[in-house]
């Protein structure tokens, strides 16, 4: 059980000037600056002010935890290299997109092509976790389940109340920006991996992608490796809080895989009652309430989540992670990077003070504070 539900986790971050606080075009001179000597492999995105790295293939939250502050070490000594920082968070503050260069690989030029500003304007950050089941037929059956809970994960990463220097009044106003682009948001069920398979076969032939990578739905069966990807999370800046979403993750497929296999199921709902919960997850974060479909009512989040918990504990208890799920209700007390950010803001007006935060917290069990 354990091999078989094996994690992997993907962190997209800022690349900060420390003087200015805006966003800095500089990934292809942090990967000049990179050795081999650097425990970190660096990838570029879209645009030249992201830097994504990614875990190895994990066991469990000891190792996911390593990854991470592996990563974002080594990450921030390289950025350190040419006078940036790195920063976790779904949004920046204050930079404007207009202002940010293209990465010029061909898959982004392309892109930029197809979408125009719907692209260009797409200047979020974002947290993906992986995690591996062989079995494809099983993989479907637990996408399907598995959807209802991604308003939920949403609720639990806000980290983008602000974009282009405005207040927003959403705590994650990256899912909004996402849903500009086709192909994104909460996705439809599948009766069979075969209907899924031929749903993207369907979608190459007709020329709307070259490649199944260009599906970016909040949750999919990844086109190259035997992992469902989760892809509806803000990026947290605290390491344990991505821990703590990569343990709920992960405890969930197992609890969603158990289920299957002595033939039972949670339920299915449509993918429009899911993006109602969505939606209200992206405007107020934590803090709101989210509509219990089988009760057929309105339901405090917090609750819902502490049922979350509830349900996947046993799950949690084999794969030897419990410890890192109560990192959930911690995150329910404390709040989440969007409520930290908007009391920052309230309290100085000042959303380069915003930024300053992001990055400090960015490196807590990270590094000694520079």
């Amino acid at each position: 059980m354990l091999r078989e539900f094996t994690v992997g986790v993907e962190e997209e971050f800022q690349i900060i000037d420390p003087v200015t606080r805006e966003l800095k075009s500089l990934i292809s001179e942090m990967i000049e600056a990179h050795t081999p000597m650097d425990e970190v492999s660096l990838m570029p995105e879209l645009h030249q002010s992201v830097v994504e790295v990614a875990t190895g293939i994990c066991e469990n939250m000891d190792e996911v935890r390593r990854d991470v502050v592996k990563n974002r070490r080594a990450a921030h000594q390289i950025a350190q290299r040419i006078g940036v920082r790195i920063a976790a968070a779904s949004t920046h503050p204050f930079s404007n997109w207009e202002e940010q260069e293209i990465s010029s690989k061909e898959r982004y030029v392309q892109s930029v092509q197809e979408m125009q500003d719907a692209a260009r304007g797409n200047l979020i950050f974002g947290l993906h976790v992986h995690v591996g089941v062989s079995d494809r037929e099983l993989a479907i059956d637990i996408y399907n389940q598995a959807r209802y809970f991604l308003p939920h994960l949403l609720a639990l990463t806000c980290s983008s109340p602000f974009f282009n220097g405005r207040n927003t009044g959403l705590q994650s106003v990256r899912t909004l920006i996402f849903k500009r682009l086709p192909r994104t948001g909460i996705p439809e069920r599948f009766y069979s991996y075969g209907e899924f398979e031929s749903f993207i076969d369907t979608l190459v032939k007709t020329g709307c992608i070259d490649n199944g990578r260009r599906v970016w739905w909040d949750l999919r069966p990844h086109p190259t490796y035997s992992t469902l990807e989760f892809r509806i999370c803000d990026l947290p800046p605290l390491v344990e809080d991505t821990v703590a979403i990569a343990a709920v993750v992960q405890a969930l497929v197992a609890k969603l895989a158990w289920l299957r296999r002595k033939n039972l199921s949670f339920n299915i709902y449509r993918s429009a009652m899911t993006d109602e919960n969505k939606w209200r997850a992206a405007r107020y974060g934590i803090h709101g309430k989210l509509i219990d479909w089988g009760k057929k009512q309105e339901v405090p989040f917090a609750q819902l989540a502490e049922e979350l918990v509830d349900f996947v504990s046993d799950a949690a208890e084999d794969l030897g992670s419990r410890h890192e799920l109560e990192g959930i209700s911690k995150i329910l007390q404390r709040g989440t990077s969007a409520d930290r950010q908007l009391k920052v803001y309230e309290e100085t007006g000042d959303l380069r003070k915003v930024v300053d935060q992001l990055l400090e917290e960015t490196l807590i069990g990270v590094v000694d504070a520079p």
